[in-house]
């Protein structure tokens, strides 16, 4: 008897057969279908978790790297700058005497370039730095002076209102200023110095800088814990 009479013997069209066969079939089709898909999902799940764990390493080295950028005193960078020859610097000082830069050769000068007479908090600063002088000499430094823009006669009657014995250098003419290019970090759009401090190295060459005057926080103050731990990381090469 033929394949054909044997299944319409049994009650079996040909068309009932091929159907039955069809519904064998899904559950394996089903079954690979989702093996397929729990593979896929895991290809994708392990993706997300690489591409997570390299988004955290970048975000974690970038905030090391640039840590003076993004900590709560944020500065710039001007020029001259860290490596290059310091421009002179030959002023009238509010202690009666003409500081010359170039004088100082064999020795490790601090440049403060401040707002002046407008900024309490310059004033303020200075004052601060003098109670704490001891951290900075044991840094290496051994003088500290301040420049601004204001008459030599203001500056010498705020300094004794002040109580201040760090000599204050009277840059009028702004030729040391814009020679350090100071006043470019601070609120006043060049009229001014921001609040700039220069690291001169005993041969002449600046060995650290920092402007921290300029945009968009205009700081007129940093503490002085701050200030010398931005000091030291630069002195020690680790920021530029």
């Amino acid at each position: 008897m033929s394949t054909e009479k044997q299944k319409k013997a049994n009650g079996m069209t040909p068309k009932r057969a091929k159907s039955q066969r069809s519904h064998r079939k899904q559950p394996h089709r089903m079954s690979r279908s989702l093996r397929t898909g729990v593979k896929a999902g895991m290809i994708i799940g392990v993706a997300v978790i690489v591409l997570g764990l390299i988004y955290f390493l970048n975000n974690v080295n970038g905030s090391s790297a640039n840590s003076s950028q993004t900590n709560q005193y944020p500065f710039q960078v001007g020029s001259p700058g860290p490596g290059e020859q310091a421009p002179a610097i030959e002023l009238q000082s509010t202690n009666g005497s003409t500081f010359d830069l170039a004088s100082l050769r064999g020795k490790t000068v601090l440049l403060f370039f401040q707002e002046g007479l407008s900024c309490q908090p310059c004033w303020d600063q200075i004052k601060d730095m003098e109670s704490n002088m001891k951290q900075f000499q044991a840094l290496g430094i051994d003088r500290v002076v301040s420049i601004t823009t204001d008459p030599l006669d203001a500056l010498k009657q705020k300094v004794a209102d002040e109580g201040i014995s760090t000599p204050i250098l009277s840059d009028e003419s702004f030729s040391v200023s814009q020679a350090y290019h100071a006043n470019q970090y601070g609120m006043m759009d060049g009229s001014r110095d921001g609040h700039t401090f220069i690291v001169v190295g005993p041969d002449g060459r600046i060995r650290w800088r920092a402007d921290y005057g300029g945009a968009p926080n205009y700081t007129m103050y940093v503490p002085v814990p701050s200030l010398i731990a931005d000091m030291r990381e630069g002195l020690n090469g680790r920021s530029s």
